[in-house]
């Protein structure tokens, strides 16, 4: 199976062309959240409409700079990641979107508390999966993944304890632009490809042989 992932779209497609290749070929897109520029259903409907010539095939949730429509319209949609689970063969994917909170205010905020009940309810879904891939718009705390220009770490703890408790594959999470990378917490890889126009995506490869998870340049 092959998967590719990117997030913080922020209505800007225009890298899409130059994947076209790999959107026409891969099994699943799974977009990790941040369609829009705290807007609503109008502009991701936009958004996943234009992803949607190359594949049909896609998973998605909501960012903290998405309205809670937009997290309504994906339920409606039947591809919304946030809270929930899907199982493709061996593979299950389950996700946690929104974000913890900011100083800028975003329209989509949550507690760590939260967070932690919707990871549960969409890793329940798919625990019995033999590979699983974690999808969360905050990322980890203290990790390549959620360091800001200041050089402060400001991912959520929820979402690190959670990884080291359940100890999925990979972790793909976004939110932070500038703090595009590649980390690990014990055997789970932690992947934030930073903002889709700067020209990042992620690339998860499940095969006979095992799973690789790596970022990629569109260039």
């Amino acid at each position: 199976m092959k998967i590719i992932s990117f997030g913080d779209i922020h209505e800007d497609t225009s890298n899409l062309v130059k994947i076209k290749s790999v959107l026409e070929t891969v099994d699943l897109i799974v977009l990790s959240g941040d369609l829009t520029n705290c807007h609503g259903k109008i502009e991701a409907k936009n958004v996943l409409d234009t992803i949607r010539k190359h594949n049909k095939n896609i998973l998605v949730q909501y960012g903290n700079m998405d309205l809670p429509e937009v997290n309504d319209y994906l339920t409606k949609e039947g591809i919304n990641l946030h809270g929930n689970g899907y199982i493709f063969d061996d593979v299950g994917i389950f996700g946690c979107g929104g974000s913890t909170p900011t100083p800028f205010n975003t329209p989509s905020e949550i507690p760590e508390s939260d967070i932690e009940k919707y990871l549960t309810n969409g890793y329940n879904k798919v625990k019995n999966a033999k590979w699983k891939i974690m999808v969360c718009h905050t990322p980890p705390k203290d990790t390549v993944t959620d360091v800001v220009r200041s050089g402060m770490h400001v991912g959520s703890v929820t979402v690190r304890n959670f990884i080291e408790k359940h100890k999925p594959h990979v972790c793909i999470s976004g939110h932070i632009h500038e703090s595009r990378g590649k980390d690990k917490i014990g055997d789970t890889i932690v992947l934030n490809a930073g903002m889709f126009r700067d020209g990042w995506y992620i690339e998860v490869i499940i095969d006979k042989s095992g799973l690789s998870a790596t970022l990629k340049s569109v260039a």
